[in-house]
């Protein structure tokens, strides 16, 4: 998280030293980033960086992370929009991770943040599901699935779910990234995840 001197700079501040270090981790893999490209581009110091944010990973997780928490929010939506249907409203945010987002310069940071994947760029990611009974902004997410639907009984089990599917779909991001695939292809991928998770992979009858 930055430094709350950050939070005390002025909007316009903010905004201008968080778009530089966009531009700078679109242009380039996080491990190949420059501060000095970044403060040039803000126009500060290299000592007023440090008194917003303690390093580029510092920075560099708070922009990913307050992407994740968009996608976040967009998915209460789409659960809204899908009546409760958890693996249709599924497939619909991995659309919108896969190829909804119509800025190029979105997707690119997408895959330079795939590109460096670490623990951290996973969890930031999964973070989507496995951590939205922490928050209380969160907790109407389980409020809006509707539960008639799935084989659960248990918020341990719902939770459970969730850290399947983040699982499956932060795979699929980094299949597309790593063997090139179409966006088409790897959504048809996710979609047959999707498929065999809600039927189950063995037959009803055994």
């Amino acid at each position: 998280m930055p430094k709350q001197t950050f939070f005390n700079l002025p909007e316009h501040k903010q905004k201008k030293l968080l778009e530089s270090a966009e531009v700078e981790f679109i242009r380039v893999p996080f491990f190949e980033a420059s501060i000095a490209n970044i403060i040039k581009t803000a126009g500060i110091s290299r000592g007023s960086f440090y008194q917003y944010f303690q390093d580029k990973d510092d920075l560099y997780f708070y922009l990913l992370e307050s992407k994740i928490k968009m996608a976040k929010i967009y998915f209460s939506g789409l659960l809204e929009k899908h009546k409760g249907d958890l693996i249709e409203a599924l497939i619909e945010l991995q659309n919108y991770f896969l190829y909804a987002l119509s800025d190029e310069e979105e997707k690119q940071f997408l895959k330079n943040a795939l590109l460096y994947t670490t623990h951290r760029v996973e969890s930031s990611f999964t973070s989507i599901w496995d951590t939205y009974l922490e928050h209380e902004e969160f907790k109407k997410i389980g409020e809006l699935i509707n539960r008639d639907q799935l084989n659960i009984s248990t918020e341990k089990e719902l939770l459970q779910i969730f850290k399947i599917v983040s699982a499956l779909a932060f795979n699929n991001l980094i299949e597309k990234t790593v063997k090139g695939l179409s966006d088409e292809e790897a959504m048809e991928s996710f979609k047959l995840s999707m498929r065999l998770l809600k039927q189950g992979i063995y037959k009803q009858n055994l």
